[in-house]
């Protein structure tokens, strides 16, 4: 997992192949004007899913993780705790579904502070817990960028 702000993001594009025309897209668009649902970069190689939605408390949250993608979640509005956790130290809540490439779990979880203007990436081994409150329900806006892993 990382964590760091856009204007860092530069020093993250050589960690993967397509993570440059990631950083670029969230560079050159216009994210607070960008509407919800999914926009195809390269295809199903690279591609963004807009949301907005309202905080929730961090009890009623599970862990998730995925094989497939790497997310790299960017917080366009609003401030929100992400939970990570190691996926090795998880219990399964179900078994992982491979047609939507997601898993739920239990466990622990770090919570971190993400604010306007900074990014979480996500690798498969990392177990995360998005949209959870930091003082009650809050309203956000996210860019969740989805990264083939090979």
């Amino acid at each position: 997992m990382i964590v760091d702000t856009l204007d860092h993001s530069e020093q993250y594009v050589a960690l993967h192949p397509r993570f440059k025309a990631a950083f670029d897209f969230l560079k050159k668009t216009d994210l607070q004007a960008l509407p919800e649902g999914r926009f195809e970069i390269d295809g199903s190689n690279l591609f963004a899913l807009t949301q907005n939605y309202q905080t929730k408390p961090v009890a009623d949250g599970k862990l998730e993780a995925h094989r497939k993608y790497i997310d790299i979640q960017v917080v366009v509005s609003g401030e929100e705790y992400i939970g990570y956790a190691p996926l090795t130290q998880q219990a399964p809540v179900d078994p992982f579904n491979l047609e939507k490439d997601i898993g739920f779990y239990h466990g622990e979880a770090n919570l971190i502070k993400l604010s306007a203007g900074m990014f979480a990436i996500f690798y498969p081994h990392d177990a995360h817990l998005p949209c959870r409150q930091i003082q009650g329900p809050c309203p956000v806006k996210k860019i969740v960028l989805k990264i083939a892993s090979r």
